[in-house]
Order: C-alpha cells, then sequence, then structure tokens
C-alpha cells in the first residue's frame, strides 16, 4: 500500500473508530513556570470538572520527594496550571477520548530522556494498565527520542499536544483546502519521528493521533514522506492560486473584509450565524470550524462587506499549523477590520486575549484595526453586565451574545465606524427623475436622508460610502 492510499485508509478507519477510546492525561509543571494560583483559574477548573461528570476521572497523585503534586499553583505558557489542565481535557474530548485518569508532576527540569521521572514513569505505566487505556496523552510536545522512550516503557499509546491538536484538525477538516493543509501539518510533525516510532506506526488503526497521513511508517521511509509533502504543496499551491482568482474578481467590484478572529470556542461561529444566517456548523467543541466562511453582510450604513469566520486560536498553536493554514488565513492577513470575539464568562479571558494576540504577530496583521467583541454576555451576572456596557460606552469593547442575538445592532454600527478604507461621507445631490439606475443605486447603497422634489428633478441628501457617492459626482450639488 503506498502512502496517499494508507493515509485516506486511515484516515476512513480513524474517524469509524473515534469516540471512545480511554485516556491517560499528564500534565507536568516545571519549578521555573510556578505562579499563584488565580481564583479565576479555580472557577475554570471547577467549571471543567461539572463538564466532566460522565468521565470516570482518577487523580492519581501523591506528596513527597518523587515531586508529584495535586496542582496547588502554577502555569503552563502563560496559563494558571489548573486552568490549562481543564483546557487539554477539553482537547481531549473534543479528540473522542473518554478520560479514565489525569496524572500531575511537578519538576525542576523536564527528563531529557522521559520528560517525567522514572518514578513518575512507573506510575503512568501502572494506572494505564489497570485502567486498560488505549492511549496517554501528554500536554506538552515531546522529542522524537522522548516519544521513543515513552512508547517501549507504556503499554500503549504516546500522543503529544501537538499531536492530539493535529489529530482535531483531521477530525474536523472538510474541504479539499482543509484536508491537504492538515495532511502537511502532520506530515511535516511526523519527519522527524520516523525512526522506531513504535506503537503508532506497527498497523493501520483507528483512534485519536492515527487519522490522516502517518499510520503506516513500517513502509514509509524519509524519501516517500519528502515526495508527499512536496506534492501536497503542489496542490495546496494551485488551491491558492485558484483562491487568489476568486479574489480578484472580487476585488474587481471592492467589497471590505472583516474577519472574526479568536481563541477556539469563543462563539465565532455563533455570532457569524447570528449576523449573516449562514447556517454554519456551531458546536462546544474545539476547533469546530476548520475551513474559512465568508457571506456577504449589509451595514447600517448599506455599504456591504464580506464577513469571514476563521479557524480559533489556541495557547502554543503548533508552528506547522501557523505555516500548513497560510491559505486558510490569508483573509485574516487581507482583511480591513478584525473582529476579535472574547468569551466573556471565561475566567481567563485576559490570558486567552494574549494568546490570539501572539498569533496575529506570527502572521502580521497586528496592526490592522481590531474590535474587541465581548461574546456569551448572556452567561454573565448582571453587575458584570454593567460593567462592560460602561466599557462599550467608552469605546473600549462591543458586548454581545451571538446565541441571544444581543447587541448586534451595535457590533454593526462599530464595524461601520472602523471602515476606513472606504469611509462615509455626506453628499447633496440633484438628480434628473429620467436617471433611475442613479436614483436607484443611490437609494439601495446610501442612506437617503432627505428627498423632495423640484420640477423634474430628485433632490437627495445622502450619507454612504466615498466609492459609491462619488461615482454619481456630476449629480452633486456644489456647496
Amino acid at each position: 500500500m503506498n502512502l496517499v492510499q494508507a493515509a485516506r485508509s486511515a484516515a476512513t478507519q480513524g474517524h469509524a473508530a473515534a469516540g471512545h477510546e480511554l485516556a491517560v492525561l499528564v500534565a507536568v509543571e516545571f519549578a521555573g513556570q510556578r505562579r499563584r494560583l488565580t481564583a479565576s483559574a479555580r472557577l475554570a477548573r471547577d467549571a471543567a470538572a461539572v463538564g466532566a461528570e460522565a468521565d470516570e476521572v482518577i487523580s492519581a497523585a501523591s506528596h513527597g520527594s518523587s515531586a508529584t503534586l495535586e496542582p496547588h499553583g502554577g502555569a503552563v505558557g502563560d496559563l494558571d496550571f489548573d486552568a490549562s489542565l481543564a483546557e487539554f481535557e477539553e482537547l481531549a474530548r473534543s479528540a473522542g477520548a473518554r478520560i479514565v485518569a489525569t496524572l500531575f508532576q511537578r519538576r525542576a527540569r523536564p527528563d531529557a530522556a522521559t520528560l517525567v521521572g522514572q518514578g513518575k514513569l512507573e506510575e503512568i505505566a501502572g494506572v494505564a494498565a489497570s485502567t486498560g487505556a488505549d492511549l496517554v496523552l501528554f500536554d506538552h510536545d515531546l522529542t522524537p527520542s522522548q516519544l521513543r522512550n515513552l512508547e517501549v516503557k507504556l503499554p500503549c499509546r504516546v500522543i503529544d499536544r501537538t499531536q492530539l491538536i493535529l489529530d482535531i484538525f483531521a477530525r474536523h477538516a472538510r474541504t479539499r483546502e482543509g484536508q491537504l493543509q492538515v495532511e502537511l501539518a502532520q506530515l511535516e510533525y511526523q519527519l522527524p519521528r520516523l525512526a522506531g516510532h513504535g506503537k503508532a506506526m506497527s498497523q493501520l488503526g483507528g483512534g485519536i493521533g492515527t487519522r490522516g497521513p502517518g499510520e503506516t511508517q513500517l513502509e514509509t521511509d524519509r524519501r516517500k514522506i519528502n515526495l508527499r509533502i512536496d506534492h501536497v504543496k503542489e496542490q495546496l499551491e494551485s488551491v491558492r492560486r485558484i483562491r487568489r482568482q476568486q479574489r480578484q474578481r472580487r476585488e474587481s467590484v471592492p467589497v471590505p473584509v472583516v474577519a472574526l478572529v479568536g481563541y477556539t470556542n469563543a462563539g465565532k461561529s455563533t455570532l457569524f450565524n447570528a449576523l449573516t444566517e449562514a447556517g454554519v456548523l456551531e458546536s462546544s467543541k474545539m476547533f469546530a470550524t476548520l475551513d474559512p466562511k465568508l457571506k456577504q453582510l449589509q451595514l447600517p450604513s448599506r455599504r456591504r462587506i464580506l464577513l469571514s469566520d476563521t479557524v480559533g486560536f489556541i495557547r502554543n498553536l503548533p508552528h506547522t499549523l501557523v505555516t500548513s493554514f497560510r491559505a486558510t488565513l490569508e483573509e485574516v492577513e487581507r482583511a480591513e477590520v478584525l473582529l476579535h470575539v472574547c468569551d466573556a464568562s471565561s475566567a481567563i479571558v485576559e490570558e486567552q486575549k494574549k494568546q490570539v494576540e501572539q498569533v496575529l504577530g506570527e502572521l502580521e496583521v497586528k496592526g490592522k484595526p481590531v474590535i474587541e467583541v465581548m461574546n456569551k454576555i448572556d452567561l454573565l451576572p448582571r453587575e458584570e453586565r454593567a460593567r462592560l456596557a460602561a466599557g462599550q460606552q467608552r469605546g473600549e469593547t462591543v458586548a454581545v451574545s451571538g446565541l441571544t442575538k444581543m447587541g448586534l445592532g451595535e457590533l454593526l454600527a462599530a464595524i461601520d465606524e472602523a471602515l476606513v478604507a472606504d469611509p462615509l461621507i455626506d453628499a447633496r445631490f440633484r438628480v434628473p427623475q429620467s436617471e433611475g439606475a442613479a436614483l436607484a443605486a443611490l437609494e439601495a447603497g446610501a442612506l437617503v436622508r432627505e428627498k423632495s422634489f423640484e420640477g423634474n428633478l430628485v433632490l437627495l441628501t445622502a450619507r454612504g460610502p466615498a466609492s459609491l457617492l462619488k461615482r454619481y459626482r456630476r449629480f452633486r450639488e456644489q456647496a
């Protein structure tokens, strides 16, 4: 079986088998990352626990010199440890895992061979064996040697954070472009891990971490992988060429693009549907939106824009994904205005904002106008809504609920004000009644504030985009 056939076969089997794999989660806190646990992080952890009632969660932890601790504080990346762990648990569930045990360890530094210490590794092996786990998920990226060593010691498959995220992306890719981008990211992840990738490469099979290309490495060598990478890049370039042609056709009749960006599960797709009635998939699972969506939308000024729904960001988003998904993220790069959608009900909303800003910096789009949209305000208590309303009056944020459609009028007005490439202007026109096409265009594309008749002339005072009103400058009244 060649690489292409293997990828297709394994992707099909992976989707069929997904949904009930038993997983042991391993989170490690290093001393240099330790911080005092905030109250907001505890709230996030408690909220995650409520959503996990169906899971049999075993917190395997002990105290002592083995440095195995229940996390009383600390951080992974820029997030508090508990909030970070809650997020990782949600990632695992989004991939179809059933969490049977969660283990923690605090160390001064990572072990070069296995990330965790020898004692903890034996504990992980015992818990995995006793629970019948199908895989062990590490909330860290593992080096190729660490991955190989762990697979020798543990009785099941080992998946690191990047591989888990790639798997979720493979699950949600629907378009040919999305599938190619996932495949490219998986191949580039797989390339340095070819030698002795043990259980995950021993046979075709379904399950987390085995979707897409990368299941038949026993017969796939580095040369074949590189050839496949080159082929996928060629196909993606063809997709980008078609996208450029479509964009050029759009730009022949310029319509501004406004892109929704934000942390995964911030409610971007729900807000996109509320604004456009597009009916795209809404899901509480992470990365439910993978393929970009574009829909035309009319603003209060009668201007039309293209609203783009994009993939959500997350802390430590694998660099291979940022690179592979450039074609998808081109709409963000070319957008005139970004709507940074935040989950106002999240206890770690400030940390999530920073993570999104970091990815926007990688895309070199931080200089664009950004409207901060605080979504899900229907989940907030009354006093918190009042605080957001005060911030909205100062022009700092726009508070909305995509689910209940609260605040959408204010959001559309804010978009109107933020579009500077084709600003709104006021003008007065004297148009002959025989110029029906001009009258119809002005009334359809601008707000007509006054209208009267003088003989065979129609006198209009209109406010609309400069590109439209200047098109009929021959009918404008001179001041």
